[in-house]
């Protein structure tokens, strides 16, 4: 299958109209970006967004060939003209299967957020799957057959991509592409390192893919180590890191502290924040996980672990370091 991406940002594009944000200001030139909408082997189109027979002209392609149009979202604001020649667009209720005469075959898959997502299958058996802004599958059942490419909203739900992992519908050489890309991120490196972490990567308006062949899977960074000042924003850093992967090991240094409200509030804090599929160790003994193979491992944080060394090695007492 060949995939035109005739926008890949959020439903108010990029940069959002009349918005003073640093990173509206910079998505600029090509990090500028229209409304998420893909036109498959010029014969299906999901979402129909403003000027898209104008995006399509822009990346060299034609819309006269588009048999079905469908909607994987509520569109706010006036309705979007539909151009000549276009069949109305539609959207296929979740769990049916739709078959078109170019022979691709279109599955709706139910969503947690309203929206539809498309599990596309191309003639040749290429396999995509396509999520709308916010949303992530509900009732994924495992095993499942991996995806040649899976575009969704990366930054906006990162655990949609654990959910997929989780029941193998995203493998190792999965592509994954971000889309419904919206002002959350600063565009340019920081995008891009962003989405690395999650093992995705970003392409500009216009570009045109083909599912199925390989592409280069940006590796995600085996070992991090993040730095920073007391209450900086290190643990947020580090699980934003690690939510788009499931059944990662958490592992707590700090203790419980009997008796501190403070710590106990700050800890009630951090659980509340991590992913329910996120397994949750106490422990200083750190050596033998990280001798084990096993899920991505956070620690947090080395400060503390290194803290309760010291105490164990006595080191606060000025009498026993005196020599």
């Amino acid at each position: 299958m060949e995939l035109t991406l005739l926008g890949t940002g959020a439903p108010a594009g990029l940069p959002r109209p009349d918005c003073p944000c640093a990173a509206c200001a910079a998505a600029l030139g090509p990090d500028a970006r229209a409304a998420t909408a893909l036109l498959l082997d010029g014969a299906l189109l999901l979402d129909l967004t403003p000027g898209a027979a104008f995006a399509a002209a822009r990346a060299g392609r034609s819309l006269t060939g588009v048999r079905q149009v469908l909607l994987s979202h509520p569109h706010d604001g006036p309705a979007v003209e539909v151009p000549a020649g276009l069949p109305q667009p539609g959207r296929v209720p979740d769990g049916r299967e739709l078959t078109l005469l170019t022979g691709h075959r279109v599955r709706a898959v139910a969503m947690d957020a309203p929206g539809t997502g498309y599990a596309v299958t191309g003639p040749d058996g290429q396999r995509l799957l396509y999520l709308p802004p916010g949303g992530a599958p509900a009732g994924l059942e495992e095993p499942a057959e991996s995806y040649d490419m899976v575009l969704a909203d990366v930054v906006g739900r990162p655990d949609a991509l654990a959910k997929l992992r989780a029941v193998g519908s995203v493998g190792p050489t999965t592509d994954v592409i971000a889309v419904h890309l919206d002002h959350d991120v600063p565009p340019g490196p920081e995008l891009g390192r962003r989405l690395a972490a999650a093992g995705a990567r970003a392409v500009p308006d216009g570009a045109t893919l083909t599912v199925g062949v390989y592409e280069d899977v940006p590796d995600v960074p085996r070992r991090t180590l993040v730095l920073g000042g007391a209450r900086s924003g290190k643990s947020v850093e580090a699980e934003r890191r690690l939510e788009a992967f499931p059944d990662v090991l958490y592992v707590a240094t700090g203790g419980s502290r009997n008796g501190d409200t403070e710590w106990s509030a700050r800890v009630s804090a951090h659980r509340e924040r991590r992913p329910g599929s996120w397994q949750t160790v106490e422990t200083c003994d750190l050596v033998p996980l990280l001798e084990a193979e096993g899920p991505p491992l956070l620690i947090d944080c080395l400060s503390l672990w290194l803290t309760d060394a010291m105490d164990a090695a006595g080191a606060w007492d000025d009498a026993v370091w005196a020599e």
